[in-house]
């Protein structure tokens, strides 16, 4: 689930990242956070996958320790952009990672939790094994070592998932399963989390939960997270910023009030979120 910065500078792929570690980044106020890493910039990003464009003109500037959330209706290219970032389609445009000196940054590790995970729910496989082969190379049948074991509880215990940890992935719940990926995401603890719909088909309290232990994470680490979701209320409450992505790029990005009163927004969901959020509060009230 961790993606290294190396792998995203793939000589061979047609549009691959520019990052030149002795030149200064000029024009960038933003604090250093203790993970090293100053802020990530996307500039006139674009992806476009045979005949057919799907992002263009993609332009943000996240800081260290920020959530934006991207949202959009289906089919609007949220989940491309991740795979873009990640280094797993050609683009174009620039990613910049720059470091608290305002130097670009090298060696930048990301985490990924996807939608979902595909397996055999039959299979005997544990939440162990599923770490122990992610730490080690010989296989997982031989023997788990008392040190993958250790890596493992560290990791869980930063999603409260400790007791997880000899249980079969079959057995486990959607909101169960999202964290032990969550954990491994953060095996090592990675410099920007990406999330895609990470909470598809979980309960309300699952969602919650799942929010809470982020928000966490971005608070105790200094993470920038890019999440995609389709969840509006809760991302209003947990998000610093969201983009909202419509006609292929960006059309609006700001806070919760700022994105969810645009009127492109509120066409495309259909409601004006904003009057959701007060009813809600109302609710809380009474």
């Amino acid at each position: 689930m961790i993606n290294d910065s190396k792998s995203i500078n793939n000589p061979k792929m047609k549009n691959s990242l520019k990052m030149k570690n002795s030149i200064k980044v000029k024009n960038i106020n933003c604090k250093k956070c203790s993970c090293g890493l100053c802020c990530t910039k996307i500039k006139d990003f674009g992806v476009t996958i045979g005949k057919t464009e799907i992002l263009k003109d993609i332009n943000l500037h996240i800081h260290c320790g920020d959530l934006t959330a991207i949202i959009g209706a289906n089919g609007a290219g949220k989940s491309t952009l991740l795979k873009a970032l990640l280094g797993g389609i050609p683009h174009s445009g620039n990613i910049t990672f720059v470091d608290g000196n305002k130097k670009l940054a090298r060696k930048l590790k990301m985490g990924y939790v996807p939608q979902k995970l595909d397996f055999d729910y039959s299979s005997p496989v544990s939440v162990l094994d599923i770490f122990s082969a992610t730490l080690n190379t010989r296989p997982v049948w031989f023997s788990i070592s008392k040190d993958a074991r250790k890596k493992a509880l560290e990791s869980l215990s930063l999603v409260d998932g400790e007791y997880l940890i000899d249980k079969r992935l079959g057995v486990l719940s959607g909101g169960e399963l999202q964290r032990v990926l969550l954990a491994l995401a953060l095996q090592p603890i990675p410099d920007i989390l990406l999330l895609d719909e990470p909470v598809s088909g979980i309960d309300q309290n699952g969602l919650k939960l799942f929010y809470k232990t982020v928000s966490n994470l971005r608070k105790n680490y200094d993470l920038s997270i890019i999440l995609v979701s389709h969840d509006l209320h809760l991302v209003s409450q947990y998000a610093d910023r969201i983009a909202f992505i419509n006609n292929k790029t960006i059309e609006c990005c700001g806070t919760a009030e700022e994105v969810f009163s645009n009127e492109k927004v509120i066409d495309v969901f259909g409601v004006d979120w904003n009057k959701v959020m007060v009813n809600e509060n109302e609710k809380d009230d009474e």
